[in-house]
């Protein structure tokens, strides 16, 4: 079955080029993005790998880990970071783990389960592993996001998606369309009127059912 919003996540134990971990262990009291990838040493992947290092300090800001998956060995990851590195002009401080067998990548449902590696294998026999997940800090899944061999994701909008999914649990409430931080808010319709000012203040009635406010300074 599909790991949907809101399913606590798979654990499993992994070799990592940093080490083995036990993940919901590695995870902690903290947020976590684990981003998937078809295979080492491959045009696109590169870029993103180099723009999550780009982000490090984002990430920090944001009490969120990250962490890689490719179906390459930890010899590999560390030999790619190397590439990934003087591309970005960034260290690559996270770690990537060693899906080999394919474990994480079928227990996160991006692959089929009869799926397997042959020999001589390309980025198409594991096409489909290129998913980026946000965990929360009680390991439920909050967002999940997969995209084609072709087209580099864009980490800008799974910041800016972090940004919301982290407003959202903090103050009860939802985020409109584009929406970046700073920016008004919805009050969830299941809040009364009432309730509403008590706990915001003012608020923007764009509609019966749609209510903006500011969120407390």
């Amino acid at each position: 079955m599909a790991l949907r919003i809101n399913d606590v996540v798979p654990d499993f134990t992994a070799e990592t080029d940093q080490g083995t971990i036990q993940f919901h262990d590695w995870i902690g009291d903290h947020w976590a993005i684990l981003f998937s990838h078809p295979k080492d040493f491959t045009p696109v992947c590169t870029t993103e790998f180099g723009a999550v290092a780009q982000l490090a300090e984002e990430w920090d800001k944001r009490g969120t880990k990250v962490i890689g998956v490719s179906v390459d060995g930890v010899e590999d990851h560390k030999k790619w970071k190397g590439d990934i590195e003087g591309y970005a002009s960034a260290t690559a401080g996270f770690p990537i783990i060693a899906d080999e067998v394919l474990e994480v990548s079928k227990a996160f449902d991006m692959l089929p389960a009869e799926a397997y590696l042959p020999d001589g294998r390309t980025p198409a026999h594991s096409a489909t592993v290129r998913s980026v997940f946000i965990i929360g800090p009680d390991k439920q899944l909050k967002l999940s996001m997969t995209y084609p061999m072709t087209i580099g994701r864009n980490f800008g909008e799974i910041v800016r998606a972090l940004d919301a999914l982290q407003t959202a649990a903090k103050h009860g409430v939802a985020t409109p369309a584009n929406w970046e931080l700073g920016q008004d808010v919805v009050i969830p319709p299941a809040v009364s009127n009432d309730d509403a000012k008590a706990k915001f203040g003012d608020f923007d009635a764009k509609l019966p059912y749609l209510r903006m406010t500011k969120l407390p300074g």
